[in-house]
């Protein structure tokens, strides 16, 4: 009889993690992982097929641990999954909401619960994970000590939940990442991909502003850029991306191209289907070619007179070139502001 197969996560049973694990994977077993390094080595030495890693929340941010196992862990993202986050209250049964004094979890669930924290007035005790608390809180037995976790926490531990979902944004999301020993690429032509990598530019003056060109002249939208830093190195720095779109496909292949030219490093981490939450949020984003028609209208409002002013020569007015880069600038916040209230839109087109 084959053995069943294995994903693992960072956390005690309970945690969110688990809960990814469950909906994602229902046919593998969750085993948890005290640390995301333990996480990490389990897949690659092959005691677990999978791993699923956070590696950003809706609120709290990034997780950054992750972004710097990543570079040297050989491992392959082979998917993503998108978890609503529930955060619940809870303490030893027999506890009531007005005797709870401290409550105890993982840093960023902390953050993510400021609101009802600071209406109790609790003390907060940062703990390794949510569930971790949670099992501390039920082995400890104190009324007056709360924890913050899912609610299959409180179930797995025996806890009373004194206040449900005290999230304090509704969208509370928590991206992960699916990890793996073997490289998967998604198929082109089968619905959105994604393309995630890391970089490191040359360090020459405009280098990230020349790599990453080729991304907006061959349409390709780029989801995540952030920054690290190298080996504690102030002026070595690596970015870490994710796009939409297939290597293969020729737009961001000749994108990836130009990007390599002015790159000291190029690593693609994974190319895999994007999660069917994302089609969640993308009605609030303008349409590729209504964004163009608006972007059009405003930049060529703005060209004209921003030109005429950098041309300008006469000695009586020096300061045309200042006041032509402003005009540009501010077509540029309106563009951006275009992207982010996409109802202004009309209002544009009409001016």
């Amino acid at each position: 009889m084959s053995r069943a197969k294995k994903i693992v996560f960072q956390g005690e049973p309970g945690a969110n993690s688990h809960i990814a694990c469950h909906d994602a994977y229902p046919e593998y077993d969750a085993v948890p992982c005290p640390t995301f390094e333990d996480a990490f080595v389990a897949v690659e030495s092959g005691e677990a097929e999978l791993g699923m890693i956070p590696i950003e929340n809706s609120v709290a941010g990034r997780v950054a641990d992750i972004h710097h196992l990543m570079p040297t862990s050989g491992l392959h993202i082979v998917a993503e999954w998108f978890l609503p986050i529930r955060h619940q209250l809870m303490a030893p049964k027999g506890a009531r909401l007005e005797d709870i004094r401290s409550v105890e979890s993982h840093v960023m669930a902390l953050g993510q619960c400021r609101n009802i924290i600071r209406k109790l007035g609790l003390k907060t005790i940062v703990a390794a994970d949510t569930a971790g608390s949670a099992r501390e809180v039920a082995e400890r037995g104190e009324k007056t000590r709360a924890a913050i976790a899912s609610g299959l926490a409180a179930e797995i531990y025996g806890l009373e939940v004194l206040a449900e979902n005290i999230e304090d944004e509704a969208h509370n999301t928590t991206r992960f990442i699916v990890l793996a020993r073997e490289a998967r690429w998604a198929r082109t032509g089968d619905g959105t991909v994604i393309t995630t990598f890391l970089f490191r530019v040359r360090n020459v003056p405009a280098a990230l502003y020349k790599a990453l060109g080729g991304f907006a002249t061959n349409g390709i939208n780029m989801t995540k850029l952030e920054s690290y830093m190298i080996e504690g190195n102030f002026f070595a720095t690596q970015f870490y991306a994710d796009v939409e779109g297939h290597p293969d496909d020729r737009s961001l292949a000749l994108a990836l191209e130009e990007l390599a030219f002015f790159s000291k490093e190029l690593k693609i981490l994974g190319v895999y289907p994007a999660h069917a939450f994302r089609a969640t949020f993308e009605e609030q984003v303008l349409a590729h070619g209504e964004i163009d028609r608006c972007e059009r209208h405003v930049l060529g409002k703005a060209l004209v007179p921003a030109c005429t002013q950098i041309r300008g020569g006469d000695e009586l007015l020096q300061d045309r070139p200042a006041r032509g880069l402003e005009e540009l600038q501010c077509a540029a916040n309106i563009v951006r502001m275009l992207r982010e209230r996409p109802i202004e839109r009309d209002r544009v087109l009409e001016g």
